[in-house]
């Protein structure tokens, strides 16, 4: 594992910023999968060819010395850059024209509307994968994906975007809940709470002239994908997008509180990033979008 005076010890230094992000050569070693004596000796390398320490061992931590800090911040964007470019390339080699990946921060819209439609879009387009990926984080421009699905995340790199729908809130609860009941059964019925969507409830209350201490609050759900089967089998109530409860309301499984439906301000977007391996599938893949949802929300006013 000795370094040539004249050759740069780009392993040892992959490792050394690996130490340097996690904080430990433990846990450097459990992410590049590898022993940790493997992790040590291309420490030993690197600090060998630099001619200086780079870490300094605490207990378990690994702190870095001055000169290291001064050498992480020098290579670590470099290395991630370089990184980066080579997974792309390989998935641009290995996939060919027939693979692309969409993130999206709507998780319920994704498992209602896109992955079922999926199938439809692959046989439209010749066969193409589609690799559904689901972060509420904001995503930057080295994250690896070609379409980005948002309601409220922006995207900072050059992207071309469809808006793909004006969100539409309505409240919904079991047909022998429901059924042949007005407004006023908000009342008196607990609503349920999905945290990832704090903005819904306070919405929709002021569309219908409600205020919070109008209706009982039911229980709490990080998404709308989780609390959709308490609602179909509770006696509880659900303000949720209509998009995503729209093919449960044609089916029977909820039904749509008369007078409910308000907009809620919000617009989903897609948008096909510049620098995708595969800028003609992801152009396609967004208009294909477009279509599917509005073909689908005009048959959840009815």
């Amino acid at each position: 594992m000795a370094a040539q005076d004249d050759e740069v010890p780009l392993n040892a230094i992959r490792a050394f910023v690996t130490v340097a992000r996690e904080g430990s050569v433990t846990r450097a070693a459990t992410t590049l999968g590898t022993t940790q004596s493997s992790v040590s000796r291309y420490l030993a390398v690197l600090r060998d060819y630099l001619g200086a320490d780079l870490i300094e061992r605490r207990g378990r931590r690994s702190d870095l010395t001055e000169f290291g800090r001064l050498f992480a911040n020098a290579v670590s964007e470099s290395l991630e850059t370089v990184s980066f470019t080579a997974k792309r390339m390989r998935r641009r080699a290995g996939a060919g024209t027939n693979r692309i990946v969409v993130r999206t921060s709507l998780s319920t819209f994704a498992f209602s509307i896109l992955i079922p439609n999926l199938q439809a879009f692959s046989s439209e387009a010749g066969g193409v994968i589609v690799d559904i990926i689901s972060s509420l984080a904001h995503p930057t421009s080295s994250d690896d994906f070609d379409i980005l699905i948002t309601r409220d995340l922006s995207v900072i790199e050059p992207a071309d975007s469809w808006e793909i729908y004006k969100e539409e809130l309505v409240c919904v609860g079991p047909p022998n809940l429901v059924g042949g009941r007005e407004l006023a059964i908000v009342r008196s019925t607990p609503i349920l709470n999905v945290t990832s969507r704090p903005d819904i409830l306070p919405t929709w209350l002021r569309a219908m002239n409600l205020s919070s201490s109008d209706i009982r609050v039911g229980a709490r759900y990080d998404h709308n994908y989780l609390a959709l089967p308490a609602v179909m089998t509770g006696k509880c109530l659900l303000v949720a997008p209509e998009i995503i409860v729209g093919d449960l309301v044609r089916g029977g499984a909820l039904q749509i509180i008369p007078g409910t439906r308000t907009p809620s301000g919000m617009r989903y977007r897609a948008y096909a990033v510049d620098r995708s391996a595969h800028p003609e599938i992801a152009h396609s893949f967004c208009r294909w979008l477009a279509r599917l949802c509005k073909k689908v929300a005009p048959a959840q006013a009815a």
